[in-house]
């Protein structure tokens, strides 16, 4: 059974490389190049989900952005009639 990646959830390198099915090379390139953006906490890296999902699927993160700034403008328009 496949693993849901969770937007809001920290992972470390190697429950990263479980849930992208890499390998450990793989995974220090992905970070050495900022393909996958970390944070170093006690010397080791730690992940955020929606940096996973980002790599795996661009397309996701580019639509819930757009649909922000939809909804925003929207709500900017209706408080400037008031």
């Amino acid at each position: 059974m496949d693993k849901e990646i969770k937007p809001n959830t920290v992972y470390t390198t190697a429950e990263t490389q479980e849930l992208l099915k890499i390998s450990s090379s793989t995974i220090k390139r992905l970070l050495k190049r900022g393909l996958i953006k970390a944070n170093k906490v006690g010397g080791q890296y730690r992940i955020l989900g929606k940096e996973i999902l980002h790599l795996v699927s661009p397309g996701i993160e580019q639509e819930a952005t757009k649909s922000y700034l939809e909804l925003k403008k929207k709500v900017v328009n209706k408080i400037n009639q008031w």
